[in-house]
């Protein structure tokens, strides 16, 4: 295979798990998008978290919100916790990386906010420790996830979402949530301020 044919296989295998996941997820996405909207109009915050490449996102979404998405509007709350490193450097020194979203949420979330997740396996631990923190803090959770959902699935509540893109490639399921990402930031801004 040659260079040329490498970028297309790229650009095919995407498209094809947008179009899978599409098929599979479009009425959750929904869902999701009018429960994001909820929150909003209740006064309610979005905190968002994810390692890596979903720290990324986490913090492209916050960004989505407080700026704009596609039109002028207010800056709607939302706060990514992937990036005040020195809280991040000193819980993570202080007590166990595993904390270093969950502290943040114990101090800053309330009933009535939603915690979004970003995870393309399920797995992290600092990703689990911040669903547990959310519940404790009597919120709901919106988790974007890939493969089988990993140690996080079990852990989410009857009023928490799942958005769970069906692949198993990181790379495939990271350029599935940005598009989702896209589509709740849309969802959002038409609730709340019209066409």
């Amino acid at each position: 295979m040659n260079l040329q044919e490498r970028v297309f296989r790229q650009f095919e295998t995407s498209v094809e798990a947008s179009r899978e996941s599409l098929a599979r997820l479009g009425e959750i996405i929904e869902i999701a998008g009018v429960r994001l909207a909820q929150c909003l109009l209740s006064d309610g915050k979005i905190l968002c978290c994810g390692n890596g490449g979903s720290a990324a996102q986490a913090q492209h979404f916050s960004s989505e919100m407080l700026n704009r998405f596609e039109r002028e509007r207010p800056g709607l709350p939302a706060i990514a916790l992937t990036c005040d490193t020195s809280t991040l450097t000193s819980i993570a020194n202080d007590y166990r990386f595993d904390d270093v979203f969950a502290k943040q949420i114990r101090a800053l979330g309330h009933s009535n906010d939603l915690l979004v997740v970003y995870t393309t396996s399920g797995n992290s631990s600092s990703i689990l420790s911040a669903v547990t923190a959310a519940h404790d803090r009597d919120m709901s959770v919106l988790a974007l996830s890939g493969r089988d959902g990993g140690a996080l699935s079990p852990l989410l509540l009857e009023t928490d979402i799942e958005i769970r893109v069906p692949s198993e490639t990181t790379a495939r399921i990271q350029e599935v949530h940005l598009l989702i990402t896209h589509c709740l930031c849309d969802l959002i801004d038409h609730q709340l301020f019209g066409d």
